[in-house]
């Protein structure tokens, strides 16, 4: 029998299966909607997008441009309707108008502001970049040229004194009073050519003048070359004629642009064809599909500068001349030299050439810049702030009218601003509070008959109603009463960014006299938390102020179990006062803390003094805070769970979710306990961090 799926696996297809069916809702919820029409055209539409994903849209399919009509058509019905199905669902909310009007008017500009800007930098580093390339490379086939002139110089020099004739074949030695000359021209360019009588043909594709001569790049049978010709006249009427050539080569390409990361030097062609290769280059009006290139093999990119130091990557065309139809007097070899480069390699370049008055501009700009984004930004945040102020007093003014409508006189506006909408809503809280007495005059003997489950959703409204939303926490948590209504008390405190506050208590006694003392107990902390939930010590604080207040505002026989931590998201650290209650589980890998440092339970002795901890929670910890009617429950046979079971259950689940280790947890007591009554409270918080 093969092994069970670990719980991971096994949660795995039962989350895909819920996204499924929750889109297949969605799907079907959406197909009833629309109408016949709407069907008709979104059929169409999706007809085409298949055609055209298979390509057979462009194939000449029997019926296309019918087709192609009725989409246009469609999908001109299809906008229409979304608009007005916006205007009638999502502009109906005047937060959306508000929302929709700030994204167009400060948003979208923002955005394509910034765009715009990384766009004109991109491309002033591009450009840049290539100039510099093709400043090098035609500096190099300047180079060849004046080594071409200086050397038929020195030959017709020779030829003059001499009185012979021109002189033509390849060069093997240098002429005389040249050979400085030629051993240099041969270290700055490895495997010049030097030949003379050769070239005459592309003598007609070069410059007028006095002299006739060529220089640029020539392809020779795949063989890129810088090959420069020049031609001279002697006395005796002849015409000598030298051609230099160098092959670019890995050597030469490697000292090309030296202040940018790896050069490409690429050959390529033109093509036409209706489908684009996978790979080309788009260059004035046509395709052009690589052929051949030449790199260097040792020359890789420098590591980055800084995190927002980019890669540029650039391009810049050449012409070459096709040897083999030099004839034709279009190039007809297009070269492509790629180049890659840091964005903080550019910048120096272009700082470098206008020294330190250029640091000062761009810090200027830099400055400038900053000072543009605050502004918008706070800016931006004003006008949510407002936008969130006026949507919310008229969200607050048509809720509370819907509860008026539902026949729920009891909720009251909260009054946020002392203004106009503020005064609005106070006299709207008047009104419903002149209304709800009159109508609690004539329900009064029914809430008296029902005083016992009006106590429940009492209490019921004192718990969380919502999980906290800080960053790195997961939290679940569950109160089962053993009567109608719970002494034990669990809440979570919002106490500012990253901070969140979990209290745990046991009230003595059980029923409503037991609910009461725990709903001022809630009041009490959440008025002392508020007040003082900062600075070391501060839960010890709290809870001395807790114990003073259950002392004095209860019998001499009641009394309660209480555990308060402050946890803070940014520290990772959790301080915490334990005032008699079971020490909560904090579980990190093996390890295990009891979280057991405070003092005597509250409401039994006045001016106690209370002790706090503060403990590191390492990313991966599990927290586990409990009342004593979890370890307490007793099995048919009279066995208290007991302490050991339930850290055996945490440590077994330590790995999983707040909510797979809470269900695991009640499962564990459901079955211990059976059929037997529950008879004291359970109460369990569980954190994941």
């Amino acid at each position: 029998m093969a092994p069970p799926m670990p719980p991971a696996q096994q949660e795995f297809p039962s989350t895909v299966h819920s996204i499924l069916s929750h889109v297949s809702k969605f799907g079907r919820d959406l197909w009833r909607r629309l109408n016949l029409v709407d069907r008709l055209a979104s059929a169409a539409v999706l007809i085409y997008a298949l055609l055209a994903l298979f390509g057979l849209a462009e194939r000449g399919v029997p019926g296309i441009a019918m087709l192609r009509i009725a989409v246009i058509a469609a999908a001109g019905y299809l906008v229409v309707r979304g608009l007005l199905w916006t205007r009638a669902q999502w502009l109906w909310s005047m937060r959306n108008q508000l929302i929709d009007l700030y994204v167009f008017l400060a948003v979208v500009p923002l955005v394509l502001l910034l765009a715009m800007g990384a766009l004109s930098l991109y491309l002033l580093y591009w450009h840049f970049g290539a100039y510099l390339l093709y400043a090098d490379l035609q500096k190099r086939m300047d180079q060849v040229e004046s080594t071409a002139d200086t050397l038929i110089t020195a030959y017709a020099l020779e030829s003059a004194a001499s009185g012979a004739g021109a002189p033509v074949g390849p060069v093997t030695a240098p002429p005389p009073r040249r050979e400085a000359f030629f051993a240099a021209a041969q270290e700055n360019f490895p495997g010049l050519k030097i030949e003379l009588g050769a070239g005459q043909e592309l003598l007609a594709r070069g410059s007028g003048g006095r002299r006739p001569r060529f220089e640029g790049l020539v392809e020779d049978h795949g063989t890129l070359k810088l090959r420069a010709v020049t031609a001279r006249r002697l006395l005796n009427g002849q015409e000598i004629i030298l051609s230099a050539e160098v092959p670019v080569t890995p050597e030469f390409v490697a000292t090309l642009g030296p202040q940018l990361g790896p050069v490409v030097v690429v050959i390529a062609r033109a093509v036409q064809q209706a489908r684009p290769p996978p790979f080309f280059y788009r260059s004035r009006g046509s395709m052009l599909v690589p052929v051949r290139q030449v790199q260097a093999a040792d020359r890789a990119l420098p590591p980055r500068q800084h995190w927002f130091d980019f890669r540029v990557t650039g391009f810049v065309r050449f012409d070459a001349v096709n040897l083999a139809d030099v004839s034709n007097p279009r190039p007809a070899v297009p070269v492509i030299v790629r180049y890659t480069a840091w964005a903080s390699q550019i910048n120096g370049l272009l700082l470098a050439l206008v020294g330190e008055w250029g640091g000062i501009a761009v810090t200027a700009l830099l400055v400038a810049g900053a000072v543009f984004l605050a502004i918008e930004i706070a800016a931006f945040a004003g006008s949510i702030s407002l936008t969130r102020s006026m949507t919310r007093a008229v969200d607050d003014l048509y809720q509370a009218t819907r509860y008026v409508e539902s026949g729920d006189f009891s909720h009251r506006i909260e009054i946020r601003r002392r203004d106009q909408l503020g005064a609005l809503a106070n006299s709207f809280n008047s009104m419903t509070a002149s209304v709800a007495t009159l109508i609690d005059e004539q329900r009064q003997l029914q809430r008296l008959e029902h005083e016992l489950t009006i106590a429940r959703e009492v209490q019921a409204q004192l718990f969380p109603t919502e999980k906290p939303a800080v960053q790195g926490v997961e939290i679940e948590a569950v109160c089962r009463p053993a009567r109608v209504v719970s002494g034990d008390y669990y809440d979570f405190l919002p106490l500012g960014p990253g901070r969140l506050g979990l209290a745990l208590a046991d009230i003595s006694g059980k029923g409503i006299s037991a609910a009461l003392i725990m709903a001022s107990l809630q009041a009490a902390l959440r008025s002392q938390a508020l007040f003082n939930s900062r600075g070391p010590g501060s839960t010890a604080e709290i809870v001395a102020r807790l114990n003073q207040h259950l002392f004095r505002s209860t019998s001499a026989d009641r009394y309660a179990t209480f555990f308060y931590g402050v946890y803070d998201a940014q520290t990772r650290r959790l301080e915490y006062t334990n005032a008699g209650h079971p020490p909560p589980f904090c579980i990190t890998g093996e390890k295990v803390q009891r979280l057991s440092v405070g003092g005597t339970v509250l409401g039994l002795f006045d001016d106690r003094s209370y002790e706090s901890q503060v403990i590191e929670v390492p990313p991966g910890s599990l927290l586990i805070a409990y009342s004593d009617g979890l370890t307490e429950a007793e099995d048919p046979d009279g066995r208290e769970l007991g302490e050991q079971r339930l850290l055996d259950v945490a440590l077994r689940m330590r790995q999983e979710t707040a909510r797979a280790v809470l269900k695991n947890v009640l499962e564990v007591v459901d079955r211990w306990t059976g059929p037997v009554e529950q008879m004291d409270d359970i109460t369990i918080i569980v954190a994941r961090f």
